[in-house]
C-alpha cells in the first residue's frame, strides 16, 4: 500500500537573528543572570543627532507622510503629504526655538493631547532640539473621558508651560475643562472659546537663531527626551523618564537583534499610537533611527477603522511590519480574498512582529496560507517583552520556530536577572536603556528597583527549554495576577488563560479570569470579530445578538466542556 504524501511547510524568507548564544550565571539560591554573549556597540548620544544626520545626508527622503485627514474620513483616495528630513529639521528648528523664546524646560514641558500626525512628530522633534521634554498623552484622555481625571493628573505631574493639540474641534472641551491661565494653548486648526491660544503655523514659522544650536549642544545623555505614562489599568498612570541614552541605546539593541533593520531602506505602515511606547519609542525611533520612512495609518485594528488599515497596505508596501494581534486577525481574514492586499503587503517585507497579547494559532496559520500562495515561502512572525520602563525592547525572540508566549533572550547590554517568588520566576533588567525612575514619585521609584538596582517588572517567565538556555523565555504570566480561591488554592492565571485562549480559537481575543476568594474560577471571554461568521447571522447583526445566538452560545459551552475534562483540580477547572 502507498502511503499517503505530506506536504513540507514553505521556507522562511531569510531573517538574521543578531543574537545566538547567553551567558547564564547563579547568584544566590533561586536566583540566576542572563546577558547576550553579543556585546553592546557604540550608540549616539542623542537621538537628534541621527535626525541631524540623515538631514545633512538625504535631506530629500521622506521622513514621514500621511493622507490628509478629508481623505481619510471620506474614503477617498489621493497622494501622501510628505516631509522630507530636510524640510522637518527646519521646521523643527523654528519650533525650538519657539520653546526656547518661552523658557520652557523640563520643570515646564509640552503636553501632546492629540494623536499622531505630521504636526505632532515636527512639535516632537522640536522639543528635542531645545532640550525641552515631550508628554505624549492618550487622546482617550481627552476624548473619552467625561470628568478628566487622567488628564488633570497628567497636568498636575508634569506641569506643563504649554499645551498642544491637531483641533479644537474634538480636543476643545479637554482644553477649556483644563486650562491655566499659565500654559500657553497650540491649535492645528481652530480656536476654543475663553482660551487664547497661538496657532501651530505660526509657532512653526519662528526664526531660528543660533541659541537653537547652543540648546542642542546642551542637551546630552542625561537629558529627559519625553515622559511616557504608563497605563494605570488599577492606579493613576505614572510618568517614566525616558532620558536621551535610554532611547539611543535601545535603539542600537534593537538594531543589534534585528539586524533586517539595515539590510534594506525602511519604510513601516503604522498605526500604533505615539503616546505608548511600542509605537513611540520602539516604530517612531526605529525610523528615525535608521533614516527611514513612516507612513502614519489612520487606520485601527476595529471594526470601524481597519479598512483605511487595509486601503494603506494596498498602497505601501512596508519592509517591516508591526502590529498587535487583532490587527493581525483582521490583515489575515482580509487576504484570504483580497488579491491586491496579498501582493502589496508581502512583496518586500521580511519580518511580522506582535506585542501585547498572545496571537492565536489559526491566526498565524491563515498568514502561513496566504504567504505560501503569494510567495511560496513564510515570513518569520516575531515577538519578544518589553514596557514602557525598559525602552520598551528587552527580549527577543531568536528563532524562525516562534510560539505563542515566546519571548526569546536580552538584548545586547542589557543583563536580566531570574528571581523565584513564590513559585513563580519574576524578570528584571538593568541597562543603559532601563528609566531611571518615575517623574516626581521617589516613593514609586524606590519601590520598583531591588536592592541590585535591576527593574522589577512583575513579569513571570520559564525556560523555552531548560536543556537549551540560548533558546531563552516563555511568558508565564504575571507575579500579581495570581490569585487563591477560598481553598487556600492557586491559580496560575498566565497559563490558564492561554489554555483557554488556545482551547477556544479563534473566537477568543481575550480572557480576564475571577474567583479570588471564591470556591469556583470563572472566565470572562471577550470574543474576536470571527464570532460572526459562527453565528450564521446577517453581517450586519448587532453583537449583542450575534453573542446570543444559538451557534454562539453552544460553540463556548463546547470549549468549557473540553477544558473540564482536561482540568486537574478546581484552580483549572472553569466553572
Amino acid at each position: 500500500m502507498s502511503q499517503p504524501q505530506t506536504t513540507s511547510p514553505a521556507p522562511f524568507r531569510a531573517l538574521r537573528f543578531g543574537v545566538k548564544r547567553v551567558n547564564v550565571r547563579d547568584g544566590v539560591t533561586g536566583t540566576h543572570y542572563m546577558v547576550a554573549e553579543q556585546p553592546l556597540q557604540p550608540y549616539p548620544e542623542r537621538m537628534t543627532d541621527r535626525f541631524r544626520h540623515w538631514a545633512q545626508t538625504t535631506p530629500d527622503a521622506t521622513w514621514i507622510a500621511r493622507r490628509a485627514p478629508a481623505q481619510v474620513a471620506g474614503g477617498a483616495s489621493g497622494d501622501w503629504r510628505r516631509v522630507s528630513y530636510g524640510e522637518a529639521w527646519g521646521a523643527a528648528r523654528a519650533i525650538a526655538q519657539g520653546l526656547i523664546n518661552r523658557g520652557l524646560s523640563a520643570e515646564r514641558p509640552v503636553v501632546i493631547l492629540s494623536e499622531n500626525s505630521i504636526e505632532h512628530a515636527l512639535m516632537a522633534m522640536g522639543c528635542m532640539l531645545a532640550g525641552v521634554p515631550f508628554v505624549p498623552t492618550s487622546p482617550a484622555y481627552s476624548l473619552i473621558s467625561t470628568d478628566y481625571d487622567k488628564l488633570r493628573h497628567v497636568l498636575r505631574t508634569v506641569t506643563p508651560g504649554m499645551v498642544f493639540a491637531s483641533d479644537a474641534a474634538r480636543y476643545g472641551k479637554a482644553i477649556a475643562a483644563t486650562y491655566a491661565a499659565d500654559v500657553e494653548v497650540v491649535l492645528v486648526e481652530g480656536g476654543v472659546n475663553g482660551v487664547p491660544a497661538t496657532t501651530f503655523a505660526d509657532l512653526a514659522a519662528t526664526v531660528a537663531t543660533p541659541a537653537v544650536d547652543a540648546a542642542i549642544d546642551a542637551t546630552g545623555p542625561d537629558t529627559i527626551a519625553k515622559f511616557l505614562f504608563t497605563s494605570g489599568s488599577t492606579k493613576l498612570p505614572k510618568a517614566v523618564i525616558n532620558t536621551q541614552r535610554m532611547w539611543c541605546a535601545n535603539q542600537q539593541q534593537m538594531t543589534q537583534s534585528m539586524p533586517v533593520l539595515t539590510e534594506a531602506p525602511l519604510v513601516l505602515v503604522d498605526w500604533l499610537p505615539w503616546n505608548h511606547t511600542f509605537g513611540g519609542n520602539h516604530n517612531f525611533g526605529m525610523v528615525l533611527y535608521h533614516g527611514g520612512t513612516l507612513y502614519i495609518d489612520d487606520g485601527k485594528p476595529t471594526p470601524a477603522l481597519v479598512g483605511e488599515t487595509l486601503r494603506n497596505l494596498r498602497e505601501v508596501a512596508p519592509t517591516v511590519y508591526f502590529n498587535v494581534p487583532t490587527g493581525f486577525e483582521a490583515i489575515a481574514n482580509a487576504m484570504k480574498t483580497d488579491d491586491v492586499l496579498r501582493k502589496t503587503f508581502l512583496s518586500r517585507v521580511k519580518m511580522f512582529f506582535y506585542a501585547g497579547a498572545a496571537l492565536a494559532q489559526p491566526v498565524w496559520d491563515s498568514l502561513y496560507e496566504s504567504e505560501e500562495c503569494e510567495i511560496g515561502e513564510r515570513i518569520v512572525m516575531t515577538s519578544g517583552l518589553g514596557m514602557t520602563e525598559s525602552g520598551p525592547f528587552g527580549l527577543f525572540v531568536t528563532s524562525p520556530d516562534v510560539k505563542a508566549g515566546d519571548l526569546g533572550v536580552p538584548t545586547p547590554g542589557m543583563e536580566v536577572k531570574l528571581v523565584d517568588m513564590q513559585g513563580k520566576t519574576e524578570v528584571r533588567y538593568r541597562g543603559p536603556n532601563i528609566t531611571q525612575g518615575y517623574w516626581r514619585a521617589p516613593a514609586d521609584t524606590a519601590e520598583a528597583f531591588d536592592e541590585e538596582g535591576f527593574f522589577c517588572s512583575g513579569d513571570a517567565v520559564k525556560w523555552i527549554d531548560e536543556t537549551d538556555v540560548h533558546l531563552g523565555l516563555k511568558f508565564d504570566g504575571r507575579i500579581a495576577e495570581d490569585f487563591k480561591l477560598a481553598t487556600g488554592t492557586f491559580v496560575s492565571v498566565g497559563p490558564l488563560r492561554g489554555k483557554i485562549i488556545a482551547a477556544g480559537a479563534p473566537y477568543i481575543q481575550d480572557v480576564v479570569l475571577t474567583g479570588l476568594n471564591l470556591k469556583e474560577v470563572g472566565a470572562m471571554v471577550f470574543p474576536t470579530q470571527a464570532v460572526r461568521q459562527l453565528s450564521g447571522l446577517a453581517a450586519d447583526a448587532s453583537l449583542h445578538d450575534v453573542l446570543e445566538s444559538a451557534p454562539v452560545l453552544a460553540h463556548f459551552q463546547t470549549v468549557v466542556n473540553q477544558l473540564a475534562k482536561t482540568a486537574t483540580g478546581s484552580a483549572t477547572h472553569i466553572a
